[in-house]
This record gives structure tokens, C-alpha cells and sequence, in this order.
């Protein structure tokens, strides 16, 4: 997290340590100019900071001051740093508006930065976050990541491309720190039948088994709660040779939890390195690799041919539903979800209470 160091408001020069030590030592500008064999105009202009102070001056000034010239190297180098320091400061406050573009209450609560005590400082917090020197580098990452995504297909990026930026590379910082095996296609699809289990644990067992199953497998799953404006469920894309599956729990429910989990598998087993697949509430209709991995998801979780079967029936009770989601080793949620999204039940069933809730923990 990145945390912000008060700076001193003044700035000494070189050339005003200079003046004072000429001063005490009873020293005139222009014999000191003459010992350094230089003129009494650049040693005015090294103690107005008009003139730089080169390493060759540090040793004629160690010299005759009988100083070491590194305290003249480190005065100068400081003093440079300090002006550039300032100079960016009153860059940042001038891109304060920028800034407001960025979810910063949320970033804060998430505990991505501390609280910027000024405009100018919101925009520094921001820049550290993403590891980026400049506000149109953080801009270059955006068009960099909206040209990646797969078919354009996302509104939040269109409408909230700093949202979604920052809810990715937070996703990206937390994948680092996971100690992934080497990437193994065969043992990730073993992961998922694996999974299927855990639709029937608790959330803190869900998260944590699956994150190990994902781990052994060589995939980082990461956890992070949607930021305003993303209003997105989960996104699937590499990191070098580590594939991450990132997961917003947008809709706290089982049934949207799990289909998003393995829609994602299904870009990570199904697409290839290239391309970011984030998946919102549009649905991407217009991206064939969307309904592969849509299909992958629900094939997975109910295979094709048991779900047909029990569709035939037509018996969507509260009985039929558990019966049958216990003959398919998931939970019920999942079906009621499934029976919802193929418009052969109403979103606003009593049998709602099937699905199993989650909340994020402060």
C-alpha cells in the first residue's frame, strides 16, 4: 500500500550554503572566485541557483574550502531532486481533476493506498498504485488494456475505463504474491471437476480450497470486490506464463459466483495467452469465444445430457430442484440460476432462498 512522506516546504541550494560559509570564514566573492580560478559571475550564479554545481566544481570547492567534495556532490544532487519534487507537486495539482475520474473512496477503503491528505497527493497515491511515472503513462495502460479486450464487447470500459483499470491491476498485485506451480492444462481441468464439489461448502472454505486447487494447477484466482462502476463479475487474462481468474462476487450469490468462475476457466483452457476477457452484465453476444465459454460453464456444471433430461420433466418445485441437484453433486442454487438464465423460472421465485448469499467481510 502505498504510503505518502511529508516533505520539508523549503528548499535549501547548494550556493546558499556556499554564501554562508564565505560569510563566517570572512571570505569575498571575488577572491574565493580566483582560488577556484573561476569567474566572480559563476560563483554569483552558483549561489543564486541559476548554475548547476558539476563534480569537477565539488572537488575545486572541496579544495579550497578544505571540504570533502561529496558534501557538495550530495547538497547539489538533493537540492536538484527537491526542485523537481516541488515542480511535479504543482504538476499534480494541476491534474486534480484527472484524479476524480478514479474510484479513490473505494481504493482507500481497500486499503490500495492511504488517504491523500491534498489533490496533488491523490494523484501521486494513484501513479504509485500502478507503478506508472506519469498521468498519461496510467492513460497509455488504459488504451493498452481497452485495445485487449476481447472484441471491444465491455460498457464499463467504455463508460468507466478508470474503475476497471484499477479493479484489474489490483487483481494483477495480489496474482504476484501467489505461489502458482508451472501452468498444467490436464491437472486445471482436473481442478475443475475438483471444484464442482465445493459448491456445496461455505464461502470461506470455497475461497480458500479453490484458490490451493487453482495454485497446484499453475492459475492464480484472485478475490477482489467490484469497484464503482465496473459492474463487472470476473475477467480471465495472463500474466507471462500464469493465467489469472479474477472474481468480483458481483450478485453475492452462488449460481453467479460459480457459472462466472468457470466461464473464466473456459477463456483460460479454451482462448489462449492473447487477449483480456472481462465479462459484465451485456453478455457479449457479439463475441463467438463468449459463448464458448458460456457453454463450457454450464456444460461443466451440469453436463448437457443430464440437464436436458431433467428440463423434459418440467418439474421445477422446490423438491425436484434439491433432488436433483443432490443426484448432481452441486448445489441448489446453481440449478435455480441455471432454470432463471434459460427464462423457465422468474428471477423472483420463493425458490431464490436455494441460493446460497455472500458478503464480502470488512
Amino acid at each position: 500500500m502505498a504510503t505518502a512522506t511529508k516533505k520539508p516546504d523549503y528548499i535549501v541550494s547548494p550556493g546558499a550554503i556556499l554564501d554562508e560559509i564565505l560569510d563566517e570564514r570572512g571570505i569575498t566573492k571575488q577572491a574565493f572566485a580566483e582560488r577556484c580560478g573561476r569567474t566572480p559571475k559563476f560563483v554569483s550564479e552558483i549561489i543564486s541557483g541559476k548554475a548547476p554545481l558539476s563534480e569537477e566544481t565539488a572537488l575545486h570547492f572541496g579544495r579550497v574550502l578544505d571540504m570533502e567534495p561529496q558534501v557538495w556532490v550530495n547538497l547539489e544532487s538533493n537540492y536538484r531532486l527537491r526542485l523537481a519534487e516541488r515542480e511535479e507537486e504543482e504538476r499534480f495539482a494541476r491534474q486534480a481533476s484527472w484524479a476524480e475520474k478514479f474510484p479513490v473512496r473505494d481504493m482507500v477503503r481497500y486499503r490500495m493506498f492511504d488517504v491523500p491528505k491534498s489533490p496533488a497527493e491523490t494523484v501521486r497515491c494513484i501513479l504509485d498504485f500502478f507503478g506508472a511515472a506519469s498521468v498519461e503513462t496510467v492513460d497509455g495502460m488504459i488504451a493498452s488494456r481497452q485495445a485487449a479486450v476481447a472484441f471491444r464487447r465491455s460498457q464499463s470500459f467504455v463508460g468507466h475505463p478508470e474503475a476497471v483499470l484499477a479493479w484489474l491491476h489490483w487483481g494483477e498485485r495480489i496474482a504476484a504474491d501467489i505461489a502458482c506451480s508451472e501452468y498444467d492444462p490436464q491437472k486445471f481441468k482436473g481442478c475443475l471437476k475438483q471444484a464442482r464439489s465445493l459448491t456445496l461448502s461455505g464461502p470461506e472454505e470455497i475461497q480458500t480450497r479453490l484458490s490451493q486447487l487453482c495454485a497446484d494447477a499453475g492459475v492464480a484466482l484472485v478475490f477482489t470486490p467490484e469497484l464503482p462502476g465496473t459492474r463487472l463479475s470476473g475477467a480471465a487474462r495472463w500474466a507471462g506464463d500464469t493465467p489469472i481468474i479474477q472474481l468480483s462476487l458481483r450478485h453475492k450469490s452462488d449460481d453467479h459466483l460459480w457459472f462466472t468462475f468457470f466461464h473464466e476457466a473456459g477463456h483460460i483452457l479454451l482462448h489462449g495467452k492473447k487477449g483480456l476477457f472481462i465479462d459484465d452484465d451485456k453478455g457479449g453476444v457479439d463475441d463467438p469465444r463468449e459463448a464458448e465459454a458460456n457453454e463450457f460453464a454450464a456444460s461443466n456444471l451440469i453436463p448437457k445430457a443430464i440437464w436436458k433430461s431433467f428440463v423434459a420433466k418440467r418439474q421445477f418445485d422446490e423438491a425436484s430442484i434439491r433432488t436433483f441437484s443432490v443426484e448432481c453433486g452441486i448445489s441448489s442454487g446453481i440449478v435455480v440460476g441455471r432454470l432463471q438464465h434459460e427464462q423457465l423460472l422468474s428471477y423472483k421465485t420463493v425458490l431464490n432462498k436455494l441460493k446460497q448469499r455472500y458478503e464480502w467481510r470488512a
